[in-house]
């Protein structure tokens, strides 16, 4: 019988704030919450931001509320009026030859042709040129682009640990992970000794790696720039280092590590992962996540010149008739609508899932579960950004495998969608069309549709991973975010069976069963979710394991919420912690006992079981009956 892999825990940043305790999906449905958890979302950011008694009542709330999701790029990212870059530049003589003084010491080992010295004294020499000079003048320009999903002002993920000049996204990486491990509210001590070392596994990554100075982009910059390569920008820079560093600073992890890349759907190649081992019965524990630090202007760089960024320029046009001088920047992202690109952001997503069975046994919370997700490539393609079949199969598997469980009639009524929803014209027409033909094919009349790109922008590899939390959230709310940013659909979005509000959806409560979640990624990384609601997984959940495990299971739940609750409260009032441990409980040979049967590692109650047969012996046997 396959385990059901049930979210336990979850936590993260994204533009919307720190995601445990749905604070994050708060931020995005703020002005439809009661006026009680209206109060306590900006609670939680103002304690994020670092903000103190200054500001107060509305000026406080005005505050906050300009400073999150998207907006235009602060300069503490950095000045998008002044961006540095260097200009190609030519000098020559006015006469037949150029002279300039400089220090001999700041002169290259080998002179370049046509270069003469001579020595002036103080460290100084004359260098008479002959031939014309090429340089790079140091100097700056205007951004294409000027908006971006910004985390909320103020918050420096560095800060909350010793993060040792460790590149952003890593920064996020540690704090996303530490914020979903206390978000469970059980001791991690006691998740390791209820399962064998090997048991746990953690799977995150980053779609595009660590490309901030201290991670590759300023390894593959400093020689050009005139600087020096660091001993850790290389090794920092990888995109595995999430999970890296996730095992060896907030875990301790000595089981399974699987980092995989799938480009704007990477969180959902983790997630499968994730999701796979667990149904076998590999993993018992699994930790999944994806962070990605694109507001960088290299970064923006490479996007805008592909066309696939909303420039300022483009977001003008698309308000032509307003009189705007600036764009609006808050309304960047408009999925489903007139648009012109997607618009960049940061964020750190983490889940943790238990099996069914020790979800039961330490009491823990359950937010959802995920039986299924699905990855399917393009086929043969011209472009390898453009979209493909591939997705049209990963939806219809989802949708599937949601209504195997819950029902056809179910899936009709009572199941949403967390769409991709960039905000480029391409995804309008194929994503539209794709979710389109599958509600036809299963009769869904009016498919409710969210695209919460729509407030927090496209965080590539740790996006799906927003879809996911904010998915959560809906089923805590009872609200689906609708898409605030547009006042129209595009006339070439296909949506006879879908539902695309424009406004917040109030739902009954328990009103969704399901949800299937959806990511398109450049070169055909196609991924989609099953996700099952905490309400129709508790009735699995009941079903398998029986009313008396389930009532001695709701027993030990209590003091698994209050302790869970106690870390939120801490984090409100600005006491929020993030477990890092550096160089403390490192193992070595002598810590390990080898023998025939089992490893024992100190510090770990359970040992690792060595095999002891073989799951192929019976075709051994079979042959020899021939």
């Amino acid at each position: 019988m396959s385990n059901l892999p049930v979210v336990v825990g979850f936590g993260g940043v994204n533009p919307a704030g720190r995601s445990s305790f749905h604070h994050g999906y708060r931020r995005l449905v703020l002005d439809a919450l009661p006026e009680a958890a209206q109060q306590r979302t900006l609670q939680s950011l103002s304690a994020l931001m670092g903000l103190d008694d200054s500001l107060q009542g509305t000026a406080r709330r005005d505050y906050i509320v300009a400073h999150t999701l998207i907006r235009k790029i602060e300069s503490a990212a950095f000045d998008v009026d002044h961006v540095a870059w260097n200009k190609r530049l030519q000098l020559r003589g006015a006469d037949a030859s150029l002279e300039f003084v400089t220090r001999r010491k700041q002169l290259p080992e080998r002179l370049p042709a046509g270069w003469q010295l001579r020595d002036i004294g103080g460290g100084e020499v004359v260098v008479t040129v002959s031939e014309a000079v090429d340089m790079l003048l140091p100097t700056t320009r205007k951004l294409e682009v000027s908006s971006a999903g910004q985390l909320p002002s103020g918050f420096d993920p560095a800060s909350y640990y010793a993060s040792r000049n460790h590149p952003r996204g890593l920064q996020l990486s540690v704090f996303g992970a530490s914020d979903a491990l206390q978000s469970m509210g059980i001791d991690w001590d006691r998740v390791r000794a209820s399962v064998h070392p090997d048991q746990i596994s953690v799977y995150a990554s980053s779609a595009m790696a660590q490309l901030d100075e201290a991670g590759f982009g300023g390894l593959l910059s400093a020689r050009a720039n005139g600087g020096r390569v660091s001993s850790k920008q290389l090794a920092l820079g990888l995109a595995d280092m999430p999970a890296d560093f996730v095992s060896a600073y907030v875990l301790g992890n000595v089981g399974g590590t699987g980092p995989s890349l799938g480009a704007c759907a990477t969180f959902f190649y983790n997630l499968r992962q994730a999701v796979q081992d667990i149904r076998s019965g590999t993993v018992r524990v699994a930790v999944v996540g994806a962070a990605e630090s694109g507001i960088d202007p290299r970064v923006m760089d490479g996007y805008a010149t592909m066309g696939a960024l909303a420039s300022d320029a483009e977001l003008l046009k698309l308000d032509a008739g307003k009189g705007l001088l600036e764009p609006d920047y808050r309304r960047a992202s408009r999925p489903f609508s007139s648009n012109c690109g997607f618009t960049i952001a940061e964020a750190s997503q983490f889940v943790v899932l238990f099996d069914d069975a020790l979800a039961l046994e330490l009491g823990a919370q359950i937010h959802a579960s995920v039986p299924e997700v699905f990855v399917n490539a393009d086929g043969y393609k011209k472009s390898i950004s453009s979209p493909g079949v591939g997705n049209y199969l990963t939806v219809a598997k989802a949708t599937a495998a949601a209504a195997a469980i819950i029902g056809d009639d179910a899936v009709r009524r009572r199941s949403f969608v967390q769409a991709h929803g960039t905000s480029t014209p391409q995804n309008r027409v194929s994503e539209s069309h794709i979710l389109n033909e599958t509600a036809k094919a299963f009769g869904i009349e009016q498919w409710p549709v969210a695209a919460i790109k729509a407030y927090l922008g496209h965080s590539v590899g740790a996006a799906s991973g927003d879809q996911l939390v904010a998915s959560l959230g809906v089923w805590q709310e009872h609200i689906l975010p609708g898409i605030t940013t547009i006042d129209h659909i595009a006339d070439d979005v296909q949506r006879s069976h879908l539902m695309l509000p424009m406004q917040h959806m109030q739902l009954e409560a328990g009103a969704m069963d399901a949800a299937v979640l959806n990511a398109k990624g450049f070169g055909g990384n196609n991924a989609s979710a099953c996700l099952l609601s905490p309400q129709f997984t508790e009735r699995l959940l009941r079903g398998r394991h029986g009313r008396h495990r389930w009532s001695e299971y709701c027993e030990r739940r209590e003091a698994v919420v209050d302790s869970a609750n106690a870390y939120d409260e801490a984090a409100l009032r600005g006491d929020l912690s993030v477990h890092y441990q550096f160089g403390e409980g490192v193992l070595a040979a002598e810590d390990l006992d080898i023998q025939r049967d089992s490893i024992g590692i100190a510090g770990w109650s359970q040992r690792v079981k060595l095999a002891s047969e073989s799951p192929y012996a019976n075709w051994l046997t079979e042959e020899s009956n021939d």
